[in-house]
């Protein structure tokens, strides 16, 4: 028998292509306060904004900032009342496990770990879950790749 929820855990350009596709709103997990610019998460959120994506910021720290891009934060991917296409990451390999439990109740669409962030197993409990997974991928370079 066959493991389908491998199939979850994507590799390939095309999928890539599908899940970007269908995007509207992306949750940002470890997105940074704006004071820094030149950090990735800042500018990449910044950058799908930009292009028309609904940003949601969901920092790690900063308890007291309630904006980030102009957008009201949440603590929790579970917490976000839309409908969230995409849970972008910016969190060290080890520390996304315990954030597994708010992202799977979430339900995403996908999951993207950004470049230099591979977890196979918080990978692998997210493809069981049925979320479509991307590793080690920046997203602002494949939203330019495919025409954003």
């Amino acid at each position: 028998m066959t493991e389908h929820w491998k199939r979850r855990l994507v590799e390939h350009e095309d999928c890539i292509g599908e899940i970007l596709n269908r995007v509207q709103t992306i949750a940002v997990l470890g997105i940074k306060d704006g004071s820094d610019l030149d950090l990735p998460a800042n500018y990449v959120p910044a950058y799908a904004q930009q292009q028309g994506f609904t940003i949601i910021p969901v920092p790690v720290y900063f308890p007291e900032v309630t904006r980030i891009l102009g957008a009201q934060v949440y603590r929790t991917i579970a917490a976000i009342p839309d409908r969230v296409d995409i849970v972008t990451i910016f969190r060290r390999p080890n520390e996304i496990t315990a954030h597994l439990e708010d992202i799977i109740a979430a339900r995403p669409r996908a999951v993207w770990f950004q470049i230099g962030i591979r977890n196979a197993e918080a990978a692998d409990q997210l493809a069981r879950a049925g979320i479509w997974v991307v590793q080690d991928r920046c997203l602002q370079v494949e939203l330019r790749q495919w025409g954003w």
